[in-house]
């Protein structure tokens, strides 16, 4: 499989926001609302400092993204990235897409003299993408996450 990875830019918004749809309806069986979530994707893609979101694309169709979002530790004087809103198309799961993207995150990360990491959370019985994770070299940090949500 012949992928380029690209950033992601405004024109991209409603694959971009379609991928994230089917995300939370195929990992946590949420129903996103459709005009929150195009407004969030719109608001991410248009301001760096919110996210950064990169395509993976076969022969110029659009099968896969990953997002990043920045958290700046005191404790260890840099920034982790956290990778978010990762998402494959059925059809070219298990071809490389999700190890190319990461790959593309990890070595912009690697050549960012700032960044001290990558984050990342995953569903708790989720134990293939868990799996997936160990192969690339990260391992749990041993942290639970806490939210309240909405406010």
């Amino acid at each position: 499989m012949s992928l380029t990875i690209r950033r992601a830019g405004p024109a991209d918004a409603a694959v971009v926001a379609e991928f994230n749809r089917l995300l939370a309806l195929e990992s946590e069986g949420k129903a996103l609302d459709a005009a929150v979530l195009a407004a969030g994707v719109a608001a991410g893609l248009a301001d760096p400092n919110r996210s950064i979101y990169f395509l993976a694309e076969q022969d110029g169709a659009a099968v896969g993204q990953i997002m990043y979002t920045k958290e700046w530790s005191d404790w260890r004087n840099g920034w982790f990235w956290w990778i978010q809103s990762v998402y494959v198309r059925p059809e070219a799961r298990r071809r490389g897409v999700f190890r190319a993207l990461y790959e593309h995150v990890y070595q912009a990360a690697r050549a960012d003299g700032q960044v001290i990491g990558l984050r990342l959370y995953v569903e708790r019985n989720n134990h293939a993408a868990q799996e997936t994770y160990r192969h690339l070299g990260m391992q749990a940090a041993g942290y639970l996450i806490f939210e309240r949500c909405p406010l």
